[in-house]
């Protein structure tokens, strides 16, 4: 397995005594990242070990996911593994529509302004509401919050991995 992992997401307890377990999702995909049939790996962040599973049931609970793996059927079975991150393998992403991205290809693309001022770099997203917002590291100062939209972000060439962007009135100043 030498593809690249992405985490989908991370493994924060157990549920009931049959073998599920609370999954919060790092994943703009839940529904199709944690469907019956998805191949997923338990990663432990501690020790590396990767462990291949297949989804065998899922559902929404709240803002976490609760998720069932073939061949676990008992609490004793998937306690060991709170605290471990779910990844997927490079070849199970799909290809996404224009305009959209996934967020390793957003984290670490410059910065640059519309005047062609470097600003810094994407060390984070968040997901707060409506849109995301891309936290960009600064060389000197505090970060600076970017809202995905429209409106500020005018480009993004992940190729070239950089973002021009449009800074509203007010945008620096926070």
């Amino acid at each position: 397995m030498s593809e690249k992992l992405y985490t989908v997401g991370k493994i924060v307890n157990t549920h009931g005594i049959r073998g599920e377990l609370k999954i919060v999702p790092e994943t703009d995909f839940p529904e199709e990242r944690f469907a019956p049939g998805s191949k997923l790996l338990f990663v432990d962040p501690e020790k590396g070990t990767v462990l291949p599973q297949i989804v065998e049931s899922a559902r929404d609970h709240k803002t976490m996911y609760i998720v069932r793996f073939k061949g676990f059927t008992n609490i004793n079975e998937v306690e060991k593994y709170k605290g471990w991150l779910l990844k997927v393998e490079e070849q199970y992403l799909s290809e996404l529509p224009e305009d959209e991205f996934y967020h390793h290809e957003i984290l670490g693309c410059t910065v640059v302004t519309d005047e062609g001022e470097e600003l810094g770099t994407i060390s984070e997203i968040l997901s707060p509401g409506a849109n995301d917002v891309w936290v960009v590291k600064r060389p000197k100062g505090k970060p600076l919050l970017l809202p995905y939209i429209d409106e500020v972000v005018l480009n993004v060439d992940i190729e070239a991995k950089k973002v021009t962007v449009h800074i509203m009135e007010g945008l620096l100043d926070l």
